[in-house]
C-alpha cells in the first residue's frame, strides 16, 4: 500500500517572473522581426502558467501525472511544479463532525438516542485523496457505524446498581475511550487521525423514556428508603445505647419494642409526626 510522498516546489515569484520574460520576449520579437516562429516562447511560456500554485496554511495539493500519484505539498506559499501535475486540494485543519441523533437499542435491547462529536483531520494525503471515494462522507458513515456498534457493547443505565458494570450513562470515560479507538481503527485506511471523540447526546427513546424515568425514580425512592432505615436503627441502637449507659430510665424489653417502634416511625416516615401525649400506662 502506498503512502504519502512529500515533495518541494520551486520559488514560484521566480517562476512567474521568467515566464512573463519568455512571453514578452517572444512577443517583442515576433513583432518586431516580423518573424511567427518566436511565438513558440509565448506559447511555451502559456503551457508553463499551469504549474504555478498556491497552498495556504494547512493545506496541501496532491499531485498525479499521467494517472500516476506523484506526491503532496504541503509547505505553504507560491510555488512552480510540473504544468502536466493534475492538482487537487486536500485540507489539513481539523474538522469538527457532529452526528445525527440516532436511535439504536442499547446492550439490554432499550431503544435509546445517541449521538457523537468528532474532531478530526487528514493525516496522510494519499489514502486520503485515492484510497476512499470521498473521505468527508466516509467519516460520516463510518461514525454512525462506529455509534451503532458501541450502543450495542452498553447498557443505557444499571438499575442493579453494579458499580463493576460500565454503563453509557455512567462510564463516559471509559465509553468515549472505547468510541475513539474503535473510530481510529475505522477511519486509518482513508489517512485520518482521530483527536478527539465523544457522546454528545444520550437518552431514551421517546416510547419508552416516560417509562424509564418512573423506573429511575422508583430505584431512587428505593436506595433512599434503604439508607434512611439504615441510619435509623443505628439511631435507635445508639439512643438505647445511651439511655442504660446513664442509667437514665430502665425498661424491660416491651417497653423497648416500644420505644424502637415509635422512633422508627418519626425517624422512617416521609411526613412529620404528630406528638401524641400519654397519660396513662403502657397497657392502658
Amino acid at each position: 500500500m502506498k503512502k504519502e510522498i512529500t515533495v518541494k516546489g520551486q520559488n514560484g515569484f521566480l517562476a512567474l517572473l521568467l515566464i512573463l520574460g519568455v512571453v514578452a520576449t517572444s512577443i517583442y520579437l515576433t513583432v518586431n522581426l516580423n518573424s511567427p516562429i518566436y511565438g513558440i516562447g509565448a506559447v511555451a511560456g502559456l503551457l508553463l502558467m499551469p504549474g504555478l500554485t498556491i497552498v495556504n496554511p494547512n493545506e496541501s495539493r496532491v499531485f498525479t501525472l499521467f494517472g500516476k500519484y506523484a506526491g503532496t505539498l504541503r509547505e505553504n506559499g507560491f510555488f512552480f511544479v510540473n504544468p502536466f501535475f493534475v492538482k487537487r486540494k486536500v485540507s489539513l485543519r481539523a474538522h469538527n463532525f457532529d452526528s445525527e441523533r440516532l436511535k439504536v437499542n442499547d446492550k439490554l435491547g432499550n431503544p435509546i438516542l445517541i449521538s457523537v462529536i468528532l474532531v478530526w483531520r487528514v493525516q496522510d494525503t494519499f489514502k486520503a485523496a485515492f484510497e476512499v471515494d470521498n473521505y468527508a462522507h466516509f467519516v460520516k458513515v463510518q461514525t454512525d457505524a462506529a455509534v451503532r456498534k458501541l450502543a450495542g457493547l452498553y447498557p443505557y443505565d444499571d438499575f442493579d446498581e453494579n458499580h463493576h458494570t460500565i454503563t453509557l450513562r455512567s462510564g463516559l470515560e471509559e465509553v468515549n475511550n472505547a468510541l475513539e479507538q474503535e473510530l481510529a481503527e475505522r477511519l486509518a485506511m482513508a489517512g485520518i487521525t482521530v483527536m478527539e471523540a465523544r457522546i454528545g447526546y444520550l437518552a431514551y427513546a421517546e416510547e419508552i423514556a416516560q417509562a424509564m424515568l418512573k423506573r429511575q425514580q422508583a430505584t431512587a425512592v428505593v436506595s433512599a428508603r434503604f439508607k434512611i432505615v439504615e441510619g435509623a436503627v443505628g439511631m435507635v441502637e445508639m439512643a438505647l445505647a445511651e439511655l442504660e449507659k446513664k442509667g437514665t430510665i430502665h425498661m424491660d424489653e416491651e417497653r423497648k419494642a416500644a420505644m424502637v417502634s415509635n422512633l422508627l416511625v418519626v425517624l422512617c416516615g416521609d411526613k412529620e409526626a404528630s406528638p401524641v401525649v400519654n397519660t396513662g400506662t403502657l397497657h392502658n
